[in-house]
This record gives structure tokens, sequence and C-alpha cells, in this order.
């Protein structure tokens, strides 16, 4: 069965192994996932697993999502409320049989130390960058007349088509994007305090919410 799980992230520390060697590692708060949905290529066109995460109030949760987890709630009864998810995320399988069902609890347990997985989340947005900070431009001199030019981009053009072409370089938006990170291993797992240390770094600031993959 594919490992995963969703957690948000805390902290960056430094991880010494057993020879000493200083890693860099990053700790995530891996609260326990519900399984709210398990579809089928049949029934839905192809498979993967839905899952909730967080709690929120049931006042911020709109009617279709209300309709959909009540009717997941129902099916493992009443006594297991799971209609108020903070999140509700998808995972794509190639597998037709997951080994998981509706209202089936995923947590930190599930990841051992060494595994390896990828991470993916939202990196941190920067705003509007210009081309030294956003595509590490080395700018223009401050001689011969240029003291003004240290970060600018210098020419945009050509002078033969007389344009600018499309996909230049330039100043604009930088973060924001939805980045995997993958090859990260598994430094060691907290179950009951529902915490998972992972070498490197993982896209996003403190709290963002990041979904952790094993390989299949």
């Amino acid at each position: 069965m594919t490992k995963f799980i969703l957690g948000t992230k805390l902290n960056m520390v430094q991880f010494f192994d057993e020879k000493g060697r200083s890693i860099p590692a990053t700790f995530l708060s891996a609260d326990p996932i519900v399984i709210t949905q398990v579809k089928t290529k049949e029934r839905d066109g192809y498979t993967a697993i839905q899952f909730g995460f967080g709690k929120r109030k049931e006042k911020n949760i709109n009617k279709p999502q209300k309709g959909h987890l009540k009717a997941a709630s129902e099916i493992v009864g009443e006594s297991n409320n799971i209609s108020n998810f903070a999140f509700v995320k998808e995972l794509r399988t190639n597998k037709e049989d997951s080994g998981v069902k509706i209202g089936d609890v995923v947590d930190a347990s599930a990841f051992v130390v060494g595994d390896n997985v990828q991470v993916t989340g939202i990196s941190k947005a920067k705003g509007f960058q210009g081309v030294v900070k956003r595509h590490n431009f080395k700018g223009g001199p401050r001689t011969h007349g240029q003291k003004h030019s240290e970060r600018e981009p210098g020419s945009i053009g050509a002078t033969g088509p007389q344009r600018v072409f499309k996909g230049t370089r330039m100043g604009g938006r930088m973060g924001g994007d939805q980045v995997c990170v993958k090859n990260l291993t598994i430094l060691g797992v907290d179950a009951v305090n529902n915490k998972i240390l992972i070498s490197g770094a993982v896209p996003g600031r403190r709290g963002t919410l990041v979904e952790i993959k094993g390989d299949d």
C-alpha cells in the first residue's frame, strides 16, 4: 500500500547521524487523516484515495462538501463524525486495490525511519521581484556611464525581429507555486505526538500544508 499523509511544516533543525555528520532536516506535524472516499476506475474513471485532514467549524464548510462527507459518515457510522474537515485532498494511485476503506485512519506510524518520500507543497510567495533575484541575473556594471544599472535586465529585444520574444526572462511574481521535492528520507517518527522528521528542506513557510507520499 502506498504510504501517504498530510502535515504542516514546523521548523528546520540540525540532525546528527551516527557518524556525527550534520544533516539539515525539517520537522512536520502530521496529524491523522481519515479516508473519506475510495475511487475506482469502473465507477469514477480512475483510481484514487480521498482523505480529510484537520478540523474547522461546520458553519465554514460549504453545502456540497457537507453532503459528500455526510454520506461517508453514514457508511462508517454516526458515532464517527467525519463531516467537518478543514482540508479534503485526493491521491491518485495505480493500484485497483488500495488496501484502505472509508473511515480508515492513517497516522505518522505509517512511516518508518529510512523511508524514501516526496513532499509536495506551496512555496513561499515573494511578490514582484526583479531579474537578479528571480532569474539570478548578474546585472550591469557600475562603470562606463552605467552607475544606475546594477540590477537591470539589459537588452530584452532583438534588432532584426524588433520585438520581445515570448518566454523572455523578466521581472514578475515569484514563488507561490506548487513544488514537489523528491528523494527525501524519514529521519525520525514520533507517533505519540504526530511528528515526522524529514531530511532536507520542504516547500513553504511555517504552517504550510504539505503532502508526504512514500515511493511506490
